[in-house]
């Protein structure tokens, strides 16, 4: 069995303001340590474009529409909010974003891999049903956990997400959704202002564990250990995706979480260990945020080394 890699040079022409973190370089940084030694037995794939079909169980037509239409001149940028905004090169890396989730939820149903993970950029956990912002436009995981449930039947899907803001477009998605947890870690309070212990949900499948600034592995290790694996465990999902932001590292200038590259393999595996038992081993990854590269692109290969332990 084998892991899969997700990855296409568009993303590198989806152009945000001078100045702004979440930037191409991002990109450049995980491509370069994946190109390591240590990762030539990744299996490296060509994300294909998101079907609008695809992007429906998610998104209604009328978003989906005026996303595409507002792509904006070479040289131009369209501005949503002061945070998000969409360049002339935007659309293909959306589209390819969230349909290399679909294909990688794909491959691993179907059991031709372990695990995939899927590095392209924009990033999708805040966009909501209606709302693009904090950089997202198209929810990623949500329309591969969507894609899992239609196409392949999957009676459960757990969206984990360790990225340190909270992921407030995953939560309000799957709000109301009895066949979908959303488990997030992150700072707060901190930007998007979502994902007190008290959001829950109204079938109890949203299941939040705040930190708080200056927190550590210590309190991650302790946050994920007893509010996200029962809960998990409990649930017994049939495919388990990750939403992972690496921007609750140390060296990242967004957040004060103080994670190093040894607790994001930590949690990869403990995410791998519910998989194993539940969903026979069946991950796949996308990458949310990681806005110091050098933070981004350690992370990212001790996350992506775990993966390919898969059993």
């Amino acid at each position: 069995m084998t892991t899969l890699l997700y990855s296409h040079e568009s993303s590198l022409l989806h152009e945000v303001p001078a100045g702004h973190p979440e930037r191409p370089d991002r990109l450049r940084a995980v491509e370069k340590v994946l190109s390591d030694e240590r990762f030539k037995d990744l299996v490296r794939k060509t994300p294909e474009r998101v079907s609008r079909e695809q992007v429906l169980r998610v998104h209604p037509a009328d978003y989906y529409d005026a996303i595409e239409n507002s792509i904006p001149e070479e040289g131009d940028l369209a501005r949503i909010d002061g945070d998000t905004a969409l360049s002339h090169g935007s659309w293909e890396p959306i589209a390819r974003a969230a349909g290399g989730a679909c294909q990688a939820v794909d491959e691993v149903m179907q059991g031709k891999a372990s695990n995939a993970f899927v590095a392209m950029r924009p990033p999708g956990h805040h966009a909501e049903t209606v709302t693009a912002m904090g950089f997202c436009f198209f929810n990623n995981a949500a329309i591969a956990a969507r894609h899992a449930r239609a196409k392949h039947g999957a009676e459960r899907v757990a969206i984990v997400d360790f990225d340190v803001h909270h992921g407030n477009g995953s939560q309000e998605i799957f709000w109301n959704d009895p066949a979908v947890m959303y488990c997030s870690t992150h700072q707060m309070p901190l930007y998007p202002g979502t994902g007190a212990k008290t959001e829950t949900g109204t079938k109890n499948t949203i299941v939040n564990a705040p930190l708080s600034s200056g927190d550590n592995g210590t309190q991650f290790r302790e946050a994920v250990e007893s509010r996200l694996l029962p809960r998990l465990n409990d649930f017994r999902p049939d495919l388990v995706i990750i939403s992972a932001g690496f921007d609750a590292h140390t060296r990242d200038p967004l957040a004060n979480i103080n994670l190093v590259e040894s607790d994001f393999a930590w949690v990869t595996q403990k995410l791998m260990d519910v998989a194993d038992k539940h969903a026979k081993g069946r991950v796949v990854s996308v990458l949310e945020g990681g806005y110091d590269l050098q933070g981004l692109a350690l992370s990212t290969a001790a996350h992506v080394a775990e993966l390919m332990k898969a059993k």
